[in-house]
């Protein structure tokens, strides 16, 4: 016994009067979406696609309805349309969806997409579709979920009454005066740590107090402690910047975030292929790499081994493992026979050790045969050269002691107290005799010719991505 198929029926929405089926309609009376425009470049007449399409709707008709909507708005073949126009028809082939543009617009939006899915389409029309796939309570509900998850709630703390910070007073502004001074010398050197403002206003100390002639700036903590507290007042006091003062001990971690896509892309392509730095070390025979013991002289240190792109390591007193983990393997990844390690310390036994302690490390946990360490700040010699003053006397329990005052004395000196370009004058020098110049000179002209190349990239690339925004893609139904 043959049974009849049963007859598939479309659904009639509450509301519409007639449900179509493939029929053909007047052109005229068929109505592109405006909402395609939000997904896809409008449809060209004079684009040789669509011409294409008028060519063969002349000798072979439409071969795919249009599919619209009850009110007649086009969800799958604008081209069509547009071609059929071209091509001199007065009617075309139609599907109709039982669905109204005018009852649900967003609705209408996602059919658009689901109708267009077969489409070869540029990488804005992929975006915006995506937009539309996105659930927005969907997502929403997600993060909340997410920050209900993750939320942690403390117990807060009473915060007791206190006193305001003490005003600067006029006894203290030609104090204030002496560090104004100071930092408007060293401006291209900020943020400054308090100790090195510390030490240069020892070099010409002022007055702590106006009215106490004994009260005399010099290498002592009760000076020490007046320019911290001075310092900190003054930045409250809007007297000088906060970004003068850097304290590299307490690290801050911040996010690159933004408001909205649109800020995100114009960061990221005004500033496309503009962090291009050349290896200018990738010809010379020996790896080198600086270390210091102070975060605090790093930004006197980094703008020097820019310049030669050398790896700089710093940290507090001895260095931890990790670091001369990585320092031996970007040497062992440079596969050269030779690691020259370029020191920066204060003039103390715990200073001269870790020259000596970086070497041992590398030869004997690591496995490096061929390392020479080289201290570049401070030596005994630049301390009586550059006449510092002492920053106090040995520690009884510092690493070395004995040796060290055996040698030299118990006096101590700290880097801080060598002028910032004293020691990137003293880094150069130790750079440039260890580094074939030629070598180095033939890199700084290649990176140059780099430079030319990437300008060129960077415009021709600008020109194709500036597409997300503007609607410029591939092709369109």
């Amino acid at each position: 016994m043959i049974v009849a198929a049963p007859t598939r029926r479309r659904q009639t929405r509450p509301g519409n009067a007639k449900t179509y089926h493939d029929t053909f309609l007047p052109i005229d009376s068929i109505f592109p979406s405006p909402e395609n425009e939000k997904l896809y470049r409008p449809i060209d007449p004079t684009d040789p696609a669509t011409v294409g399409v008028a060519d063969s709707i002349r000798q072979h008709g439409i071969r795919e309805p249009l599919v619209i909507t009850l009110d007649r708005y086009i969800l799958s073949g604008h081209r069509r349309h547009v071609a059929a126009r071209l091509a001199g028809l007065t009617k075309v082939p139609c599907r109709v969806e039982p669905f109204r543009r005018s009852d649900d617009p967003d609705r209408f939006l996602i059919l658009l997409r689901e109708h267009n899915r077969q489409r070869v389409k540029s990488l804005d029309e992929q975006l915006r579709e995506e937009v539309v796939s996105a659930d927005p309570e969907e997502a929403y509900q997600t993060l909340l979920e997410h920050r209900r998850a993750s939320r942690i709630i403390p117990d807060t703390i009473d915060i007791r009454a206190g006193k305001p910070r003490a005003k600067i007073s006029k006894a203290k502004l030609p104090f204030l005066g002496a560090v104004k001074k100071i930092l408007a010398e060293l401006r291209q050197y900020w943020p400054l740590s308090d100790r090195r403002i510390h030490y240069l206003l020892a070099n010409q100390p002022p007055l702590i107090h106006a009215g106490k002639s004994k009260s005399v700036y010099g290498l002592n903590d009760e000076s020490y402690r007046a320019a911290t507290r001075l310092l900190t007042a003054a930045r409250f006091e809007g007297e000088i910047p906060w970004e003068a003062i850097g304290d590299d001990t307490r690290p801050v971690t911040l996010w690159a975030v933004h408001s909205n896509p649109q800020t995100f892309l114009t960061e990221q392509i005004g500033g496309f292929l503009k962090g291009y730095w050349r290896n200018l070390m990738q010809s010379q025979p020996s790896h080198i790499e600086i270390a210091g013991e102070k975060n605090t002289i790093g930004p006197i240190i980094r703008p020097v081994a820019g310049e030669y792109t050398i790896p700089v390591t710093l940290g507090r007193g001895f260095c931890s493992s990790p670091p001369r983990h990585d320092m031996a393997v970007r040497f062992k990844k440079s596969g050269k026979d030779r690691l020259v390690i370029l020191l920066v310390s204060d003039f103390d036994p715990p200073g001269q050790e870790i020259a000596h302690s970086f070497a041992r490390s590398m030869q004997l946990e690591f496995h490096i045969k061929n390392v020479d360490a080289i201290q570049v700040a401070l030596t005994h010699d630049q301390v009586q050269e550059f006449a510092l003053p002492s920053g106090g006397k040995t520690k009884l329990k510092s690493q070395g002691r004995p040796r060290f005052v055996q040698r030299y004395g118990d006096q101590v000196y700290e880097l801080e107290a060598l002028p910032p370009e004293t020691l990137q004058a003293l880094l150069r020098k130790a750079i440039d005799s260890v580094i074939d110049v030629d070598l180095f000179n033939h890199e700084l002209d290649q990176e140059k010719q780099d430079a030319a190349f990437l300008a060129t990239a960077r415009r021709r690339a600008q020109l194709a991505l500036a597409g997300i925004g503007n609607g410029e893609g591939n092709g369109h139904e």
